[in-house]
């Protein structure tokens, strides 16, 4: 498996895919933008109009006239609309925000899903099953909520400036004394963003490999049990977690640490602009509604460093913005236009060769299986026999050659083209759907409920589905299966949709079956199927025996194609299934 792209080197995709987030999730935005801008610009008048309404109440004495009167009464109304608008918005922003995550994350992660499943087996030479799905799963949502965020950050920085500019206005003094400790403030705002992104992209790494290592324990549960191994697997999982606890502890030291400073930092600043507000009123050139009005601007203009919360959070989705990005940086496999021409199936390998790993598996293959032959693919562990089917059916591109179906080229077919002429049987086939009748038929085209039943009867797995309560409608999770059963059910599923096939590949799907059952599904890939192109990795001799050819890899190339007959007279093909030394076959090769 070749390692994920780098996340750390990802800043410019993460920044792009949160863009694209933004637009998927924009009319939110919008309502999000005007009800946080509404909010924000009623934090900024109200204090401006709490200092004229003092001003007003102030002016009033016995016996003033009706205008003084009605001037409290104008003040004390916008005061309180101002206040009902406060509320309303904020509950509104509440709304917005919370639905513009949910639709940024959903189309983030149907992106990724897409993405991932486009890549097909592909995507695990990159990543592990647990890292690829915690990428989607909780990077996905953390990625999502990065829009939101940052309109919040952005409404939460209306507040001190307008702060600042309202000190402005009642005296210039008051803006000139904000300025002297502004900068400090500046400097810890970014330190804060810089240091919380890197420790989250860190964290987020962590909680990945804490995903993968789970999941690799639960798919090999019953080896665990069996080894007797679980206190050694249980902290093999949770070896992360001594580094996801220090970095949680280096997220919280940051954050504690920008507090700290910004709660020494701001008192000094109100103190400040206060002391300068007094003497200004002592010196009559603002009113007492004009130095209330300050106190309370001078607490919004150094209420930026409360939007530091919003920013780390803002880091946090972009550390999770990159490893998304890391996972559709990988490249997804492509399809062409064209259609099959017309033919019998002739399958040609020319030049193939595959890499895993740094290691090369298949090297420079060149195989001819004519069409409608069944073919046997046989050879030692390791061999390439596997991989050959993969490529052979375009499940895994090759490093270098070509992969052809009667004359075209499978990297030209469409994808719908490609799936219907080719048929995949596998040794431990997934099941989908929620009954038997739906995993048989699952595929790019559904077959009727009689070819189903008939594909169940030559996999061999009618006889064990109609002894069900429902038969095949029996809710999939009602239905315990042995491997073997499961095998036939995969089975079935690619006798379902053979007949719109050129091509069928078996990688030992029938493994698990016993010899009669074996023999019985074998009848049908030599009789119900013939016509059709067959190719069978296969590690049993009768299977070797009743195909058309044998292909025999060694060393990930073919050494031989030839009926099993003829191959029968080497003595390292009959190791091959008789598991003897090496050696007479190596004294055959000297002979030859």
């Amino acid at each position: 498996m070749s390692g994920p792209p780098d996340d750390s080197s990802l800043a410019g995709s993460a920044d792009r895919l949160l863009v694209a987030i933004a637009r998927d999730s924009r009319c939110w935005l919008v309502v999000l933008g005007c009800a946080s801008v509404a909010g924000t610009a009623t934090a900024v008048l109200l204090p401006a109009a709490l200092g004229h309404t003092l001003d007003a109440l102030l002016a009033v004495r016995p016996g003033s006239s009706e205008g003084h009167t009605g001037s409290v009464a104008r003040w004390l109304t916008v005061c309180a609309s101002l206040a009902t608008v406060s509320t309303v918005s904020s509950a509104v922003a509440s709304v917005a925000g919370g639905a513009s995550s949910v639709a940024g994350t959903a189309r983030l992660r149907q992106r990724l899903i897409r993405h991932a499943l486009g890549r097909g087996p592909e995507l695990l030479r990159s990543f592990t099953p647990g890292d690829a799905v915690n990428r989607i799963i909780g990077s996905a949502a953390d990625a999502g909520s990065a829009p939101a965020g940052v309109v919040s950050a952005v409404a939460a920085a209306i507040p001190p400036v307008g702060g600042v500019v309202a000190l402005g206005l009642i005296n210039p003094w008051l803006v000139a004394a904000f300025a002297i400790g502004f900068p400090a403030l500046a400097v810890v705002l970014r330190a804060l963003v810089r240091d919380s992104s890197e420790v989250s992209l860190d964290y987020q790494r962590e909680q990945g490999a804490i995903t993968a290592r789970l999941l690799e324990a639960l798919a090999g549960a019953r080896t665990i049990a069996a080894a007797g191994t679980q206190t050694a697997e249980r902290r093999r999982i949770l070896a992360p977690l001594a580094r996801l606890r220090a970095l949680g502890d280096a997220s919280w030291r940051i954050q504690s640490r920008g507090a700290a400073r910004g709660m020494v930092i701001a008192p000094a600043l109100e103190l400040i602009v206060l002391a300068v507000a007094g003497v200004e009123l002592a010196r009559h050139q603002i009113t007492a509604g004009e130095l209330v009005a300050a106190g309370q601007y001078a607490g919004l203009a150094v209420g930026l460093g409360d939007s530091g919360m919003a920013l780390t959070q803002l880091g946090h989705a972009r550390g999770a913005a990159r490893r998304a990005a890391g996972l559709l940086a990988t490249p997804r496999q492509r399809h062409g236009t064209a259609r099959l021409s017309p033919g019998s199936g002739e399958l040609r390998l020319s030049g193939v060769t595959v890499r895993r790993g740094g290691e090369t598996v298949l090297r420079d293959l060149h195989l001819t299986i004519p069409g409608g032959a069944m073919v046997a693919v046989v050879g030692r562990s390791g061999s390439g026999k596997s991989t050959l089917a993969s490529v052979a059916g375009r499940l895994t591109d090759p490093e270098a050659g070509s992969v052809t179906l009667d004359g075209t080229d499978l990297r030209t077919l469409s994808w719908y083209a490609l799936r219907t002429a080719v048929g995949y049987a596998f040794e431990r086939p997934a099941l989908f759907g929620a009954t038997p009748e739906d995993a048989i038929g699952f595929g790019v085209w559904r077959p009727s409920e009689q070819e189903v039943m008939d594909a169940a009867t030559a996999a061999r797995a009618a006889g064990f589905l109609l002894r069900l309560p429902d038969g095949l409608r029996t809710p999939l999770e009602r239905v315990p299966m042995s491997g073997g059963e499961a095998q036939r059910l995969g089975l079935a599923r690619t006798f379902a949709h053979a007949p719109g096939a050129r091509l069928l590949i078996l990688d030992d799907a029938t493994s698990s079956l016993d010899t009669v059952t074996e023999m019985l599904v074998s009848r049908a890939l030599t009789g119900q199927l013939q016509g059709t192109t067959r190719l069978i990795v296969a590690h049993r001799l009768t299977t070797a025996a009743r195909a058309d050819l044998v292909a025999w890899l060694d060393e990930g190339t073919v050494r031989a194609l030839a009926p099993h007959a003829a191959l029968w007279a080497h003595p390292g093909y009959r190791a091959l299934f008789t598991g003897r030394p090496q050696r007479a076959a190596r004294r055959w090769d000297k002979a030859v």
